[in-house]
């Protein structure tokens, strides 16, 4: 298929395309793959998971793709019709107006931001392992010069990500692709040697440590809370569908990118889970509840061969880094070309040089880093801003398929029916409500107000361990207040990427703004 019959279906949102098509089925495969990325997130919260629930936290793993499974279906059937910058936010928008549109663009913007903050701070799990020469702030013995080293080696990465995605696409592209196939080798390395080293049975996952003794003897609460170490990890599948403007066959391309990049995850993150644990030499360790996984590679492996590994696991928190910060600056851009954000029309500028919106890459950097500087100080708040940025997707997530539930309950949803195209069939209605359960039940579990969650350290404050509650609040509500009464009056396709093929696709201008085409909520909510 052409790229201008491509470029032809972003008119049904009012678009023409600004960004050029240059990314091939891998580039966009490892972008949903390098967002979610497992060295990175089954690493970086192993500790979590080994500490309050044991071996037996394993579980939780294919608990978690199986719910996530069912959103990344109900994601390829949008993503084969609608491939589009920012996907979550058009999704929403088409399936439930552009007040439900605006309000997921949000909250999943915030959540890309908090996400490139609480991803970069994994370099402090990694670097300073690697070589001691990382620990540039005292020597690491205390947790406040971890944190502030954590923030600084995070800084840097930030700054690269930022020059990087500021520089072009084909750059992120090549870099992101070449970063991930690192992660993969090292990843299947990672298994089989750690297979060459296991002391323990396969059973070793139904090992709780005792952890069930802090819940009353209810290993049940346990397992919940120990299960957000999965769930930090398998999100950021559409990210693939996000950078559908910049694909070449994207109405294939992306569908099939969204689940490869979900189940090779589930795959390898399943195994090196399993044989790590099978390789856990002392079951009892409290290093396993402090580093985790790093303790396991230079305990079974040895340090040699365990700095080894943690050099992929530094390139995959490199890419990771960089996937989330692109799929953020897709997210701004998108919302800034509906004149949808605050100085809309300079976020939505893209570069004739570079060929990439450059401002959102400069400006998500910065944000980013101010959100970094909270953790100084504050240690404890590094678990906090892991779980507010779950939290924040589930829900931008559930609002994509709620209002897709709706659309199929109402009889407006259907599905492509071209050959090749990525289709459900008369699964999508039961597929629909599962993921949606899935969500509210996530969602629910994760905003929970538990201590060792949200202020695991002292010192011990009630604002800490309600934060999700306080943030999504906050977040929610006074992100939506201000919509309401300032930007939604100005909201429309701006005139520099406004479709222009007939008069009726150039609707007279907002009352407020001269350069918008104003869109009604029932031409957004609209299915052809």
């Amino acid at each position: 298929m052409s790229a201008p019959n491509h470029d032809a279906g972003l008119g049904e949102f009012g678009y023409t395309n600004k960004l050029k098509r240059s990314l091939g089925g891998f580039h966009t495969f490892a972008a949903g793959i390098s967002y979610i990325s497992v060295l990175t997130g089954s690493f970086q919260l192993s500790y979590f998971g080994l500490g309050l629930g044991g071996p037996a936290y394993w579980w939780s793993w294919p608990i978690v793709f199986v719910g996530q499974l069912l959103v990344a279906l109900s994601f390829a059937e949008l993503a084969s019709r609608y491939p589009i910058a920012g996907s979550v936010y058009n999704w929403a928008k088409k399936l439930g107006g552009r007040h439900v549109g605006w309000l997921a663009g949000w909250m999943m913007l915030l959540a890309s931001i908090v996400s490139i903050s609480a991803t970069a701070l994994a370099y402090q799990n990694t670097l300073p392992q690697i070589w001691e020469g990382f620990q540039f702030v005292g020597d690491g013995g205390n947790a406040t010069d971890a944190a502030v080293n954590g923030i600084v080696l995070a800084m840097l990465l930030i700054l690269f990500t930022t020059l990087v995605n500021a520089y072009g696409v084909r750059l992120m592209a090549r870099i992101n692709s070449t970063g991930v196939f690192i992660e993969l080798v090292a990843a299947v390395a990672l298994i089989v040697a750690l297979a060459l080293v296991v002391v323990n049975p396969p059973t070793v996952v139904f090992e709780t440590a005792g952890t069930e003794s802090a819940y009353g003897g209810n290993y049940l609460t346990a397992f919940l809370v120990a299960g957000i170490a999965s769930s930090y990890v398998m999100y950021g599948f559409d990210t693939a569908a996000s950078l559908g403007e910049e694909s070449i066959d994207p109405h294939r391309n992306a569908p099939k990118a969204i689940l490869r990049a979900l189940i090779a995850s589930f795959v390898l993150g399943g195994l090196i889970l399993l044989f790590g644990m099978m390789a856990i030499r002392d079951l009892d360790a409290p290093e396993l509840g402090v580093s985790g996984l790093q303790y396991v590679l230079s305990d079974a492996l040895g340090p040699l061969i365990g700095r080894l590994f943690l050099l992929g696991i530094f390139v995959a928190i490199t890419v990771c880094v960089l996937a989330v910060h692109t799929a953020a600056i897709r997210i701004m851009f998108a919302m800034a070309r509906d004149n949808a954000l605050p100085g809309g029309k300079r976020l939505a500028r893209v570069s004739p040089r570079f060929q990439t919106p450059v401002l959102p890459a400069v400006f998500i950097g910065v944000l980013a880093v101010v959100l970094l500087l909270v953790n100084i100080g504050r240690p404890q708040i590094f678990t906090a801003v892991t779980s507010l940025a779950i939290i924040l997707i589930y829900i931008s997530y559930l609002l994509v398929t709620i209002p897709m539930l709706v659309a199929r309950l109402r009889g407006k949803w259907r599905p492509t029916k071209e050959e090749g195209r990525f289709s459900l069939g008369k699964l999508g209605l039961p597929i629909n409500v599962l993921a949606v359960v899935w969500g509210l039940g996530m969602t629910v579990n994760l905003a929970w107000p538990r201590t060792e969650v949200y202020n695991a350290e002292p010192p011990h404050h009630w604002y800490l361990q309600y934060s999700a509650v306080l943030f999504v609040g906050i977040a929610a509500v006074g992100g939506f207040a201000y919509y309401w009464f300032v930007q939604r009056h100005k909201v429309g396709v701006l005139a520099d990427h406004a479709a222009g093929t007939s008069a009726s696709d150039s609707a007279a201008p907002g009352p407020d703004d001269d350069t918008t085409t104003p869109t009604t909520d029932r031409e957004a909510s609209s299915l052809a």
